[in-house]
């Protein structure tokens, strides 16, 4: 039994549907999610629904209860609750016996300097500390982060931000869903490995104004901010706090290389090259 937490939302559903591909039983795949109503799609097709609510610890064990392995899909919100969420993962998943914890972090999260690998680090120790056998999935940016708002930028004639000339070897949500299916289904061990899951290039965003401009037709520039004055811009959207801050604190860190290393892990695991940015700048302005 395969058990994917998150499988409402994007990286989890995508998952889900290439472990459907790569042939496994929808009998042997369970979605540990918050609400059950919203995977009934999954559940029509064979795949079972278990509720978990990683704000109530109590839902979790059971939810994980037989997993023979299980896809750890990483929280979304402020720092100091989703420590509070992924402890409580980490004991359900002990408490379950579970076989195996994939679980998606973030490239060198040992050593990255964005803040947001903070709580990555975290819960790789607790993972450590528990004794479950692991696999770290460390994902690099998705490449949807630019791509997901790029027909505005198009339209606008401008992408902001604070990454200067930093490079960003990003992939596509699908190709980590597909690396993650592609580990959960191998049949070499996968206890201890740690995967550190980039694109095959990596590009600035100044770059990324181009591809768009020639993909387009329409002149398009990347504006290099002040941290301070893309922090009002992002405010001035409707963004939270928390999330500004994280996006922020990505851009500069960005700017110093924290996600410009190129890795072969990914393009070997799924034995093709990963998505250029050229493909995805049209994928997302033309598809």
């Amino acid at each position: 039994m395969i058990v994917v937490t998150g499988a409402t939302g994007q990286l989890g559903r995508q998952t889900v549907e290439a472990l459907l591909k790569r042939g496994v039983p929808a009998t042997e795949i369970a979605v540990a999610v918050r609400s059950p109503h919203n995977a009934a799609g999954l559940a029509e097709r064979g795949v079972s629904v278990r509720e978990a609510d990683y704000d109530r610890p109590e839902t979790l064990a059971p939810a994980f209860a037989g997993a023979d392995k299980l896809l750890f899909i990483s929280a979304n919100g402020p720092d100091d609750l989703r420590i509070t969420q992924h402890r409580a993962v980490v004991e359900a998943a002990k408490a379950a016996g579970v076989g195996l914890v994939a679980y998606t972090s973030i490239t060198d999260a040992d050593t990255n300097p964005i803040g947001l690998a903070r709580v990555h680090r975290f819960t790789e120790e607790q993972l450590a500390a528990s004794g479950l056998p692991t696999v770290l999935l460390r994902n690099g940016w998705y490449t949807e982060n630019y791509t997901g708002t790029l027909a505005g930028s198009a339209e606008r004639g401008a992408i902001v931000g604070s990454a200067g000339g930093g490079r960003i070897a990003s992939a596509t949500r699908a190709e980590f869903a597909e690396a993650a299916a592609i580990v959960l289904t191998s049949e070499e061990p996968q206890a201890g490995k740690v995967y550190e899951l980039t694109g095959d290039t990596a590009w600035t965003l100044a770059e990324l104004a181009a591809e768009t401009s020639a993909v387009s037709g329409k002149d398009v520039a990347y504006t290099d901010l002040p941290a301070e004055q893309y922090a009002q811009i992002l405010t001035g959207v409707g963004l939270p706090g928390f999330l500004v801050d994280l996006l922020v604190d990505a851009d500069v860190k960005i700017s110093q290389g924290a996600l410009a290393k190129v890795t072969g892990d990914l393009s070997s695991l799924l034995g093709r090259p990963t998505t250029s940015l050229t493909a995805a700048v049209t994928d997302a302005l033309k598809g």
